[in-house]
């Protein structure tokens, strides 16, 4: 699991995420200001997991940008420990916060999937 924690202080520094864990799970919380379940994408294999996230933004009529520090696009890659279930993997986006459970499995065996991304 620390390749997991370290990769998260790798984050750039306008992504705040927060991992949790309990004895059956690990639950991953990142925070994709602007971002809906229709913009973000989770994929995951054995070993890491995918998230790509789109910020919808919209200028008000009659500005423009005089500086523009929010990116529009997270595109992260992060290890994952060996006995996440992705397989079993469950992802919601409410309020432009990603929730991602991962639940442990006893033995080290996944496949890789695509993660559905549902609205809580």
């Amino acid at each position: 699991m620390s390749a997991l924690r370290d990769a998260l202080r790798d984050l750039p520094e306008a992504v705040f995420a927060d991992l949790l864990e309990s004895e059956d799970a690990y639950l991953l919380v990142v925070d994709l200001p602007g971002t809906t379940p229709e913009t973000v994408d989770v994929s995951a294999t054995p070993g890491g997991i995918q998230i790509e996230g789109l910020r919808e933004k919209s200028i008000p009529e009659g500005f423009s940008y005089v500086s523009e520090e929010r990116s529009l696009f997270l595109d992260a890659e992060l290890p994952l420990p060996g006995d996440a279930d992705v397989d079993s993997a469950e992802a919601a986006v409410e309020r432009g916060v990603l929730e991602l459970r991962l639940p442990k499995r006893e033995e080290d065996t996944g496949s890789g999937t695509t993660i559905a991304v549902e609205s809580e």
